[in-house]
């Protein structure tokens, strides 16, 4: 398999600007690794997030595109590699200002279930059942307002 090949397992739109993705490990059959190539068109702009239980990496193959974590912003290049650790160390978000295409791989691992938190956006998100794969749905997933969670003691509770 090639990381520089069209071949895309799933194409999204935000606005006007499309991502593409290719599932390398899922294709390649790995159990502990995953990896997705993402092409980002201009204009892509990606939430903040971070990963209980997965740490991410993130290798630019081509174009630039734009790291935010909570110590600031930068521009990645070719060849660059920015790690995401598990837990609020690793918040970040991805983004594609400039004014052509760039295409990242993004390696994890795939422990599961995981959890999954947007901390501007104060969403918490489950994964159950499969490991978070971009752009591909585990069998179970539930996303919440953070401020919507419930004592331990309540549940069960009639509310």
């Amino acid at each position: 398999m090639n990381l520089y090949d069209s071949e895309w397992d799933v194409e999204r739109s935000y606005g006007d600007a499309h991502v593409r993705m290719m599932h390398v490990g899922r294709r390649l059959g790995s159990e502990l690794l995953g990896a997705t190539v993402f092409e980002f068109e201009p204009g892509v702009r990606y939430i903040s997030h971070f990963h209980h239980g997965n740490e991410e990496w993130v290798v630019v193959l081509a174009g630039e595109v734009t790291l935010r974590t909570p110590a600031g912003r930068r521009e990645l290049k070719p060849g660059e590699v920015a790690v995401f650790r598990r837990g609020p160390d690793g918040t970040h978000a991805l983004a594609n200002d400039s004014d052509s295409v760039c295409r990242v791989a993004i390696f994890s691992s795939m422990i599961h279930p995981d959890v999954v938190e947007y901390p501007e956006a104060g969403v918490v998100g489950a994964i159950a059942g499969d490991a978070p794969t971009a752009g591909r749905d585990a069998p179970f997933e539930a996303f919440f307002r953070a401020s919507d969670g419930i004592d331990y003691g309540d549940i069960g509770r009639k509310t």
